[in-house]
């Protein structure tokens, strides 16, 4: 008597499904969104009502709502009104802006990264100490500055002139803090020895090396300082007396003043004048933002993650 063993059989086990997980959904915070809006409302405003004010005459100032245009715009009308008033003047402030916001812009950006950059990568005798005058340096507002400033350049012989705006503004501790910690993580230290190995010098380093891996933040400080300088009101008012040397903020501010000082009538003419003057002062600003803000941003994240 045979017996004969069964075999087990095979079946095929199919593989198992994956399992797909929803996506959490989206928590709403309806104070958080209120509180957005009205930051929204709060910077896009102002912006706003200057755009539709560039467009209305004097009379449609007054007598039209702020935030909608006239019935008969003139935007074209108002830009060549203020481009030509006084033989081009306006057109002459806003090149010495230019010429105040770049050249102080780019100086205060690598003097922040080459004095962030030591700190960061260098220890010396009194280096704490020198670093913690730079951060009660922050804490003291321009303004308080701003007289002995004047005085100061005035033994110099520098009022008057364009350095007397250039100098003080290439001088930005909150620069130089925010390149010393964006430094101290963004330029490794094994990099920095390698260099030092085969034979280059530190000067070598900083601009062949260093500076390149700076480059985001040194972006960012550069866009701070561009605004800063740009908007700076106070310190050309006590430093120039010549109107062929007024940046646009002091520019317009005279012409303000002219039509108040001129009476009702004047008044009413320089009035377009300064709102149309103020949109084209800010353009350049937005450009310079949208042609720089990923270098910006970039530079804001690297300095936030942990290698």
């Amino acid at each position: 008597m045979t017996t004969t063993l069964r075999q087990p059989a095979v079946t095929a086990k199919t593989p198992a499904a994956p399992v797909r997980h929803r996506p959490a959904a989206r928590r709403r915070s309806t104070p958080l969104t209120i509180a957005m809006l009205a930051a929204l409302a709060y910077f896009l405003l102002p912006l706003c009502w200057l755009l539709v004010a560039s467009t209305k005459n004097t009379q449609d100032l007054f007598n039209s709502f702020g935030l909608w245009f006239s019935r008969s715009p003139q935007l074209l009308t108002n830009i060549e009104a203020t481009v030509t008033q006084d033989d081009g003047v306006f057109v002459h402030w806003l090149l010495n802006t230019v010429l105040y916001a770049v050249v102080s812009a780019v100086g205060a950006a690598l003097l922040a990264a080459a004095a962030g950059y030591g700190f960061a990568k260098f220890r010396f005798r009194g280096d704490r100490f020198a670093f913690n005058l730079v951060l009660g340096a922050i804490m003291v507002p321009a303004t308080a500055l701003a007289i002995p400033t004047y005085l100061l350049f005035a033994k110099a012989g520098l009022v008057n002139t364009p350095w007397a705006i250039i100098l003080p503004s290439l001088v930005n501790p909150f620069g130089l803090y925010l390149m010393r910690v964006y430094a101290a993580d963004a330029v490794p230290d094994s990099l920095l020895e390698a260099a030092r190995i085969d034979g280059a010098g530190e000067a070598r380093i900083f601009f062949r090396i260093a500076l390149r891996l700076l480059a985001p933040g040194l972006v960012t400080v550069l866009l701070f300082t561009l605004v800063a300088t740009w908007n700076n009101y106070f310190l050309p008012l006590i430093m120039l007396n010549d109107p062929n040397l007024y940046p646009v903020t002091v520019g317009l501010s005279s012409w303000a003043a002219q039509g108040q000082n001129g009476g009702a009538g004047a008044s009413s003419d320089m009035l377009p004048l300064v709102v149309t003057g103020s949109l084209i002062s800010i353009v350049p600003l937005v450009i310079a933002f949208l042609v720089l803000q990923r270098y910006w941003q970039s530079g804001l994240a690297t300095g936030s993650v942990k290698q």
